[in-house]
């Protein structure tokens, strides 16, 4: 069963701009969900959607099956749900302190106060920022910024977490310290989903990829196969991973044989290369 699922989905801003035109898709729980497509496709827009930011001008989302409730209290159990972790953490935390920041959102959904600052702790340790818990949020770096937004959302156990653009504008330490963390939220059974512009992490990470073009799914499935279309993939200025552009090359000269599962990586394809030698 799936646990979102998004029917006939149309949103149109009130400058007429048609964000969305019909999306049809369905996430089940628990999977690596990768969301692609050129700047203006609709993905930001969708994220706003299922977080119930957005409410569709028409078409239904779904959350185990259940129409979205768009009344106060039906938004705040949404929310507990379904987290988004915006592109820009600036647009997300507001809070005097870190601690603040992170207690707000789980008494904002009437968590009592005590099981909150447990859940708090909880989340300060697994994301370790205990070292600027006291912090005003404002003088924090993008990537602790960022740390801070997960912590927001982990908090309130979701089930689903969004992130929008999770790497922009993060150095490669905590793009590291961040890819790292979106491993342990999946570990846990969360169901991710990311919007990135990046071929190579989607393509090894995710476990289904979904291709957006003018509001629309232009196609969704497991990365070998949505990879494997280059055609779709300049239409959403995208090009094919390396692991495997490098793949058909080797498999095309004969090195390697099609038969082969594609690798995912360029470890792994540097693997079936050191094999061949020995072999």
């Amino acid at each position: 069963m799936s646990i979102i699922r998004a029917e006939n989905l149309h949103f149109t801003y009130d400058d007429g701009t048609q964000a969305l035109r019909g999306i049809n898709l369905s996430i089940e729980a628990g999977q690596k969900i990768a969301l692609l497509g050129a700047n203006g496709s609709g993905k930001s827009t969708f994220f706003l959607c299922l977080n119930g930011i957005n409410r569709p001008k028409e078409g239904t989302l779904y959350l185990h099956e259940k129409p979205y409730d768009y009344s106060k209290q039906g938004l705040l159990e949404l929310r507990s749900k379904v987290g988004i972790v915006f592109q820009d953490p600036d647009n997300q935390l507001f809070s005097a302190s870190v601690f603040q920041e992170i207690s707000f959102g789980a008494l904002n959904i009437g968590i009592p106060e005590d099981e909150a600052k447990e859940r708090v702790e909880a989340a300060i340790e697994e994301l370790e920022i205990t070292p600027f818990r006291e912090k005003p949020t404002h003088f924090l770096s993008g990537g602790q910024k960022k740390q801070v937004s997960v912590a927001d959302i982990l908090v309130m156990n979701p089930e689903v977490i969004v992130f929008d653009e999770p790497a922009a504008a993060l150095d490669p330490k905590h793009t590291q310290i961040l890819n790292h963390l979106v491993e342990k939220l999946s570990a846990k059974g969360i169901t991710v989903i990311i919007s990135t512009h990046d071929v190579d992490h989607a393509f090894a990470w995710a476990d289904e990829v979904i291709l957006f073009q003018k509001g629309l799914v232009l196609r969704h499935g497991k990365p070998e196969e949505v990879f494997s279309h280059e055609e779709d993939l300049h239409k959403t200025n995208l090009t094919k991973p390396a692991a495997l552009r490098l793949f058909d090359n080797l498999v095309e000269a004969g090195v390697l044989s099609a038969d082969e599962p594609i690798p995912r990586n360029l470890d792994m394809l540097e693997k079936y290369i050191r094999e061949r030698r020995i072999d």
